[in-house]
């Protein structure tokens, strides 16, 4: 990185000057620099509406890039160690897509673990490409599903020598990495692309003795949300490439499904903090894991949590832990995780991340104070105080490893009908069930439905987990394939 470029924001700086040549507006959008929605520029700010702008010769145009944001998406590049990184404004979820897209056509096969967001499915939908899914390393104890194991990475290639790419989590959403770097080798000696989902890492890129970022190890693209952990807008996001892909063919790929009137709010944003992250990444996210390791620490002493962190290493399916992932396990206190998640919001006004069966997860970042560290602790050591109970009868698992019978996009566009939930064992879904978050799927479209899911769904409403994907908006119905 050269940190002697790294104070400059292209596209930040263009709308400093355009909002300073008070020009007159005769194009979309049409609030007008927010003159015509005085509503909205009283709740976000004269300031907000002044530069919500479109694309213009000055500002450069997101699809195709010749000005400030070129320049702009060259120092992205040189600060994460890309060859090159285009600005996502369509979130993660759209940089995940492109990603499998620009290299898997229809047919083709991806090896996957099967603990992905639901983006990287969605993605095999729309490509029509074919996943091989390596079943993570599951933790019994805590009920999470964890890396990739290289042998089973092995086996998967030995198995399927055609497949075109290996995509991988980096970290999963409870920080647990992969052997990225040996993963990465491995897929290039037998000419298959590597693609991350760096959701939760963008502070690999920056922060001091963090797990290996995706660029480092060598991989083809990084898919890497700049708002979860750097400090940009939610929506926005980097995706980052290495040199045996196409600038151009990516772009082309991106452009498919990202608006063409991108937002300069999102695109700024990015900039910023991309600058921000560049100059003084390494004592923020210094800051942010000394953060978390005390929090974690304080929480292990109250008793009944675990907070988990490094001591899971084991070489393999956990290489390494993401210490800003303050991961908590709390089955011990005969709380499910997402109950505790909804005392914390509702009688605390705390809210975290996540709550699942067994687990809560708070993200630590660049906006995190000790303060409000210190209240969450003492706040979970009340809730042990005042809701401990035997937890027996505790649903004891959080990963069921699936059969996938067919390719996600040949079920999703079967002849399908609705049946109840209860009456579905045996039968193929034609959708998706998972609890959001974190967005993973407990069944996705081509899997057989069976007694140990139907159960799991049934318990995750009742403790109150939000759960989405099905059509019938209550989950009391699953789209099945017609037999």
């Amino acid at each position: 990185m050269h940190l002697e470029k790294q104070g400059k924001a292209p596209i930040y700086e263009a709308l400093l000057k355009y909002k300073s040549m008070r020009v007159v507006p005769f194009d979309v959008p049409g609030h007008k620099q927010g003159k015509g929605n005085p509503e909205l520029t009283e709740f976000l700010g004269e300031k907000c509406l002044s530069v919500d702008v479109n694309s213009m010769k000055p500002l450069d145009n997101l699809v195709h890039p010749v000005s400030v944001i070129k320049e702009a998406e060259e120092l992205a590049a040189d600060a994460f160690g890309a060859h090159h990184a285009f600005f996502m404004v369509n979130g993660t979820t759209s940089a995940v897509q492109a990603m499998i897209m620009s290299v898997c056509k229809r047919g083709e096969k991806v090896i996957m673990p099967r603990n992905v967001h639901r983006s990287a499915i969605n993605a095999l939908i729309i490509s029509g490409a074919i996943p091989v899914y390596v079943n993570p390393g599951v933790n019994k104890k805590l009920g999470i599903p964890l890396g990739m194991s290289i042998n089973d990475v092995k086996k998967a290639i030995e198995e399927n020598p055609d497949a075109k790419a290996i995509f991988i989590n980096n970290p999963t959403y409870y920080g647990i990495c992969s052997d990225l770097k040996s993963i990465t080798e491995l897929a290039h000696r037998h000419d298959m692309y590597v693609l991350v989902d760096e959701a939760h890492g963008s502070h690999f890129y920056f922060g001091p003795n963090m797990p290996v970022n995706a660029m480092a190890a060598g991989a083809d693209m990084a898919a890497v949300s700049m708002h979860k952990t750097g400090g940009s807008l939610t929506q926005s996001s980097f995706l980052l490439k290495g040199e045996r892909l196409s600038t151009g063919h990516v772009r082309q790929t991106i452009n498919l499904t990202q608006t063409t009137s991108g937002s300069y709010l999102l695109l700024a944003s990015l900039d910023i903090s991309r600058r921000n992250l560049a100059l003084g990444g390494k004592s923020i996210f210094e800051k942010a894991t000394a953060l978390a390791n005390y929090a974690r620490e304080e929480i292990n002493k109250i008793g009944g949590y675990y907070a988990f962190s490094t001591e899971l290493i084991n070489g393999d399916s956990v290489y390494d832990f993401d210490q800003t992932k303050l991961s908590i396990h709390t089955r011990d206190i005969g709380l499910a995780g997402i109950e505790v998640y909804d005392i914390l919001r509702d009688d605390y006004g705390i809210q975290i991340e996540l709550g699942d069966i067994g687990n809560i997860l708070a993200i630590i970042s660049v906006g995190d104070r000790a303060l409000a560290l210190e209240r969450l602790v003492s706040s979970l050591s009340e809730i042990k105080r005042l809701y401990i109970r035997d937890k027996s009868g505790m649903l004891d698992h959080e990963y069921i490893n699936p059969e996938v019978v067919l390719a996600p996009q040949q079920a999703f566009y079967s002849d399908q009908r609705s049946v109840a939930i209860k009456d579905s064992i045996g039968r193929i879904s034609g959708e998706f069930v998972m609890c959001y978050p974190p967005g993973i799927p407990i069944l996705a479209p081509g899997e057989r439905i069976t007694g140990e899911i139907i159960d799991y769904i049934a318990y995750a409403k009742a403790k109150g987990s939000s759960l989405t994907g099905t059509e019938d908006m209550s989950i009391e119905n699953i789209r099945v394939l017609e037999e």
